[in-house]
C-alpha cells in the first residue's frame, strides 16, 4: 500500500471555484465506487492551501484514473495552484478506517 500526502497552494480568487469542481469530483468518485483507494482532501485553516491524502493498495494502479471526473480535475489543476505541489509518501503507523 502506499499512501500520499499533496500539499498544494490555490491560486488568488480561485479557491471557491477548485472546491465547487472538487465536491463535484468527489460525487463522481462516490457514484463510480472505484476500489482500492481512499482519497479526501482538506482546505487548511489559511484558506488557500488544501492537503490531500491518497492510498492506493496497489501501487501500479490507481483507481482513480477510471473516473472521468478525476481526470478532468487533475488536467486542470494548472489554472488552479500557484506552484507546483508539495508530494510526500507517508508510512502509516496507526489508523482507524482512514489507511
Amino acid at each position: 500500500m502506499t499512501v500520499r500526502m499533496v500539499r498544494a497552494k490555490i491560486k488568488p480568487g480561485k479557491t471557491a471555484e477548485l472546491e465547487a469542481l472538487a465536491k463535484e469530483m468527489f460525487a463522481a468518485i462516490d457514484a463510480a465506487q472505484p476500489q482500492g483507494v481512499r482519497y479526501a482532501s482538506s482546505k487548511l485553516a489559511d484558506g488557500e492551501t488544501f492537503v490531500i491524502l491518497l492510498a492506493l493498495d496497489d501501487d501500479d494502479h490507481n483507481p482513480l484514473l477510471t473516473v472521468p471526473a478525476f481526470r478532468d480535475f487533475q488536467d486542470n489543476l494548472k489554472d488552479w495552484i500557484a506552484g507546483p505541489p508539495e508530494v510526500a509518501e507517508l508510512t502509516p503507523v496507526g489508523s482507524y478506517r482512514l489507511f
